[in-house]
């Protein structure tokens, strides 16, 4: 036992040290135990055991607290560390409690878009905050750009042209990542590939197939990461004009100038049915979730609504000549283009359009006998106030109903629009002859891709409203 004594004086306190491992009572922590004996005083002095000198003198209540510092067990230690965590804890919830809040608002305003969606009435309003900037231009097909797609995640662009080939382009770098080349007439037994014009493209949601239509009656099937070729769909008895995936599933819907409209499943690479309804070569189709697809009907100048699991189709009547173009807006609303030049805005809910701007851009040719631009491709920012028309000119025109409308000014044929799925840019296909034929050509044009990108303001979190 360790015993230290000191004389002190009689105003002073004796402090004895004890070990209590040297004793081998102790407690199970190990730690010294201090004792002091008190003399009436009015200060107690504390002796150091690693010095003879005397202490400072220390107050009553810091020599207290200093005791209860070492006086502390292993056990209230943890309890100490536990609150300090809880508090630690509870600080940091306070201070994710705005974020989470914000989070909770973000969640149900994207749940109730999607219901909107769903219903066709979800309308963002953002036109007004849309201006074209500076145009990127990607070259790469000999011959006129037909139709062109984008991936749903606005990182790839798919294009083909009337020279049978394929592109895939990388948006931001604008580099070509693969190339399917087109085959000439009569190798189609040993080319793998287009051997006749395509004219039509889609891709599905999310990404996993690119499916092309062409002159040739067929239907082609690629993997859309690599590009490799997967089905060929046979069956239609003229030009594939119009393919769309419906958006989520791996249902195809295709149109031809057969007049009719086929169902395919490319999961299971098998025809589902054919429906027929149209008077005249369908020239354009578009669908979105809903299990239907719209059509325009060129000469028979009727658009169509097909509802496939009821069997049944709505017609509906307008253009005074042949409705060239079609693109859904939302599940209620679509916009169509045609050759006599006017763009007509439409509900599924009647007959006739809500709007029509009539020679919306423009017309050519000598006074007295001034012809108005076809209208060759309409383009519809999803669930917005925002869409675009193409033709082979440009000027400028009023508003349609409640829609902006962009028209790119560039000397050809614009065959094909498209806006991104985040509307952060627009590309438009551009040839020196129409898609569809040769009638006439534009010697000046240069055929290409031009990539629009469109600035717009911070969405306003109002943007959102329920369309009747």
């Amino acid at each position: 036992m360790l015993q230290k004594v000191v004389s002190l004086p009689p105003s002073t306190a004796i402090v004895h040290f004890r070990n209590a491992a040297c004793r081998g009572d102790g407690d199970s922590g190990g730690k010294s135990k201090v004792r002091v004996k008190k003399v009436t005083s009015k200060y107690n002095e504390e002796i150091s055991s690693d010095s003879d000198t005397e202490s400072p003198v220390v107050p009553k209540k810091r020599q207290s607290k200093e005791e209860n510092e070492y006086e502390e067990t292993p056990q209230e230690k943890k309890l100490r560390l536990a609150k300090v965590y809880l508090d630690q804890l509870k600080e940091e919830e306070e201070k994710k409690a705005e974020d989470d809040s914000f989070e909770t608002d973000l969640i149900a305003g994207r749940l109730q878009e999607e219901v909107l969606e769903q219903k066709g009435k979800l309308q963002r309003l953002i036109a007004k905050d849309v201006n074209a900037s500076e145009i990127r231009v990607l070259r790469g097909h000999k011959l006129p750009i037909t139709c062109l797609v984008i991936t749903s995640d606005d990182k790839y662009i798919f294009s083909a042209a009337k020279d049978c080939s394929i592109i895939k382009w990388d948006v931001e770098s604008g580099k070509k990542l693969h190339t399917i080349p087109g085959g000439r007439k009569g190798t189609e037994d040993r080319h793998v590939g287009h051997t006749a014009h395509i004219l039509c493209i889609s891709v599905s949601s999310d990404g996993k197939y690119l499916a092309t239509g062409d002159m040739n009656k067929l239907i082609m099937i690629w993997e859309g990461e690599t590009c490799k070729h997967l089905y060929k769909f046979t069956g239609h008895k003229g030009p594939v004009s119009g393919l769309s995936f419906r958006k989520g599933t791996h249902d195809l819907y295709s149109a031809s100038h057969d007049r009719s409209i086929k169902v395919w499943n490319v999961d299971e690479n098998a025809y589902v049915e054919t429906l027929f309804g149209h008077q005249d070569a369908i020239t354009g189709l578009d669908s979105l979730s809903r299990e239907r697809c719209v059509t325009a009907g060129g000469r028979d100048r009727s658009v169509r609504v097909w509802k496939i699991a009821e069997e049944s189709q709505l017609v509906f009547h307008g253009h005074e000549g042949s409705i060239d173009c079609i693109q859904l807006i939302n599940e209620e609303h679509m916009i169509t283009g045609a050759d006599d030049g006017s763009v007509s805005l439409w509900s599924v809910n009647k007959k006739k359009p809500l709007s029509t701007v009539k020679q919306a851009h423009g017309c050519h040719g000598d006074a007295g006998i001034e012809q108005p631009h076809w209208v060759s491709s309409v383009a519809a920012l999803q669930n917005s106030d925002t869409v675009a028309s193409g033709a082979s000119g440009s000027t400028p025109m009023d508003a349609l109903f409640c829609l902006t409308l962009f028209f790119f000014c560039q000397c050809g044929f614009v065959n094909s629009l498209k806006f991104s799925s985040s509307g952060q840019f627009m590309v438009a296909g551009v040839g020196q002859e129409h898609r569809l034929g040769r009638w006439w050509r534009i010697k000046e044009a240069k055929n290409g891709i031009y990539v629009i990108p469109l600035k717009r303001k911070p969405p306003n979190p109002e943007e959102a409203k329920i369309t009747e």
